[in-house]
């Protein structure tokens, strides 16, 4: 059994004559554009359309892209989990894919040696999730959330062979999966390779418009901190014989590009000097490994198949200053607004925010103050007291505001719908500033405003 890694999260799993590709994302350009990849890839989709599956854990275009999945055969089935709704079902089938929804944590055979168990990140656990704001974006009521299937985005896939077991955790996170890894140790004896999140794949810091370099740069250490910490959970409760750190892996692109110094996504070769010599890990049960973009590890002789070759920052540095930096977004070839258009949309989009901030049962006295064109904000209650269209100096942030500020023709795209543009993405692209007082962050206020569009 081999696990071929080919970019970020995108890996395969071989046994035999059989392999899964694992979350495609083989073309630069996630999130709107924003995300690439380095070092830049030297393959096409088209490269891996001899696999015989192509599992996808969740939603999030780096790891379901739809640009990759386009250029690869529709004819390849390809494997899901059974989730409370058919959202990730329905967005493969559009692509002209079979989707094939895997009930909850059964052992499922795919061909030759080879099978796969899908689990929900939290295990089907409707309590769990509902205490993890943002895992099921798409929802359309928490009434509806049922035992059916899992009731959040993500999921866990294992693979084995009857001999060697493969966990690929991709972008669970700690705690939340703490259940969903204590069933994969009823369920196989020996973890043999552990595949898991390493760095964060969010906003924060480097959209912190009001902190100073220093801020960020102290925050990015911080989150690097924790998000070892998370991954250090699943290395000790799974105990694998291996684990490689790849899911987070990313590139700013265009002119976010001089955000890059601020993400917290350190370099695989950082996260593996700080597992190997990590004190919360015990050396004994646990190795971790890395592998270059094509390169595989195989199981049964326990080695990789090249040596592993760290990136070089002066010619990452470079790359980015010279090719990525000068790459333009989508909606960039818009035209801009005017405040009518964006305003229109305004009172239909808090509406259907709104329903939801009611739905989830949850209220602030934060003022968020969305920045508009031509120096004017819509200032929107989270409290269900409306909204008015102002300048930021005019508004009420006496208890305090959440100002958010992109690209006009972005946020124009947003407030259309989801099938222009959506918050949340445009989020974890890094296209979204953000400033706040106090420096609290309420996790809600950023779940609700994903259903701000009309």
């Amino acid at each position: 059994m081999r696990l071929r890694h080919l970019k970020s999260s995108s890996v395969v799993v071989e046994s035999g004559d059989t392999s899964v590709l694992c979350d495609p994302w083989l073309l630069d350009g996630a999130f709107y554009g924003s995300w690439a990849h380095y070092p830049p890839l030297e393959f096409e989709p088209e490269d891996y359309n001899h696999v015989d599956y192509i599992y996808v854990s969740h939603i999030h275009p780096d790891h379901f892209h739809r640009e990759t999945m386009e250029r690869l055969d529709s004819d390849i089935p390809v494997l899901i989990h059974d989730y409370a709704t058919d959202f990730l079902k329905q967005n493969v089938e559009r692509l002209g894919f079979d989707a094939i929804e895997l009930p909850h944590a059964e052992r499922t055979h795919l061909a030759g040696d080879l099978h796969i168990n899908v689990l929900g990140a939290d295990n089907c656990d409707p309590e769990a999730c509902g205490n993890y704001f943002g895992c099921g974006w798409w929802m359309e009521s928490s009434s509806e959330r049922t035992t059916d299937g899992s009731t959040q985005i993500d999921s866990m896939g294992v693979f084995d062979d009857g001999e060697n077991v493969v966990v690929n955790a991709n972008d669970c996170r700690w705690p939340l999966s703490e259940r969903a890894c204590a069933v994969v140790n009823d369920q196989y004896e020996d973890i043999d390779l552990l595949l898991m999140q390493y760095a964060a794949a969010n906003f924060y810091p480097q959209c912190m418009e009001d902190y100073t370099h220093e801020q960020r740069l102290d925050a990015r250490d911080e989150v690097i901190g924790e998000m070892y910490e998370d991954a250090e959970g699943f290395v000790n409760a799974l105990e694998p014989r291996y684990f490689m750190p790849f899911a987070g892996s990313y590139t700013l692109a265009g002119s976010l590009a001089h955000r890059n110094q601020y993400v917290a996504s350190p370099t695989r070769q950082e996260a593996y000097w700080h597992f190997a010599g990590s004190e919360n890990i015990e050396p004994a049960h646990s190795e971790p490994i890395l592998l270059n973009s094509e390169a595989y590890f195989d199981l049964d002789e326990e080695r990789p198949s090249e040596p592993y070759t760290p990136v070089d920052p002066d010619e990452r540095r470079e790359y980015i200053e010279t090719e990525l930096a000068d790459r333009t977004f989508p909606h960039e070839a818009d035209d801009h607004p005017s405040l009518t258009d964006l305003a229109d949309l305004v009172e239909p989009a808090y509406e259907h925010m709104e329903a939801k901030r009611q739905d989830v049962n949850w209220e602030s006295d934060t003022t968020v103050l969305l920045d508009l064109v031509d120096d004017k904000v819509a200032a929107l209650s989270m409290s269900g007291d409306g909204y008015e269209i102002t300048t930021a100096d005019a508004a009420d942030t006496s208890d305090g505001y959440v100002r958010i500020s992109m690209d006009d023709r972005l946020l124009h795209r947003i407030l259309r719908g989801p099938q222009y543009a959506h918050f949340n993405n445009a989020q974890i692209g890094s296209h979204i500033g953000f400033s706040k007082e106090p420096d609290v962050y309420e996790r809600p206020l950023y779940y609700v405003m994903s259903f701000f569009h009309s």
